[in-house]
């Protein structure tokens, strides 16, 4: 329904967005271990995968699963993706939105922060689903909260994208942003498709709107100056 392609924002306090390029790589060699390396992808995603009656104690996996302490598969689970869209559309949020908003915090507060929106997701997924057998991967969550990060620092940079059936726009990150969240909104409280984690992603936004304000450099000059683009604005 919406494809992010270019938002043209410069970089002001680094020359390259580092972690976003690291977790960027990170999910991309994930994917094609889990798809072109044994153990395979049941194997990968009960082994790292969430799932949320594992975590509660209701159900058992084999021995040998998962593979690392199951309270790590909160944020385990980001780095996988269950097919190449799916992947392909979770790296072009965080090529388009991770890059002004790692500028914006740092190199490794953003790793943090993507992580805690990522697990924060993961943990609304938890309590809300009504399948806590089914496991939950994907980077939506860490991505959500990059995109409400981006909503709150940049509202009015417009951004090239495809909407609905493919078609072009221009429009500011408000109209944007707010058009995709109304989708995740409306899937995840009117039935959408219920293989996916709506409410991971409404998780992953909240929790990335709270932090934003107290994890961004004290003094953002490209916030600055958007602010004060926006207060000169004709209304």
């Amino acid at each position: 329904m919406f494809l992010p392609l270019h938002d043209g924002v410069p970089l002001k306090h680094m020359k390259t967005p580092l972690a976003t390029r690291f977790l960027m790589g990170l999910c991309i060699v994930a994917y094609f271990v889990t798809f072109h390396a044994p153990p395979g992808p049941d194997a990968m995603v009960a082994g790292l995968g969430f799932i949320p009656s594992v975590l509660f104690g209701t159900e058992v996996l084999p021995e040998g699963y998962p593979f690392v302490p199951v309270e790590l598969t909160l944020a385990t689970n980001i780095f996988l993706h269950g097919s190449l869209f799916h992947l392909i559309g979770n790296m072009l949020f965080l090529w388009v939105f991770g890059d002004n908003v790692e500028d914006a915090m740092g190199h490794l507060r953003f790793v943090a922060f993507f992580l805690l929106c990522g697990t924060a997701a993961s943990l609304a997924h938890a309590y809300i689903t009504p399948e806590p057998h089914r496991p939950l991967i994907g980077a939506s969550g860490g991505v959500s909260g990059v995109v409400a990060a981006y909503l709150i620092l940049y509202p009015r940079v417009k951004i090239w994208g495809l909407f609905l059936k493919g078609i072009p726009l221009h429009l500011p990150a408000y109209w944007t942003i707010g058009f995709w969240f109304a989708l995740q909104f409306a899937s995840a409280f009117l039935g959408g498709d219920d293989s996916v984690g709506w409410f991971a992603h409404l998780g992953g936004f909240l929790v990335g709107a709270i932090l934003i304000p107290l994890m961004r450099r004290r003094y953002d000059p490209v916030l600055a100056r958007v602010q004060a683009q926006e207060l000169q604005a004709p209304r």
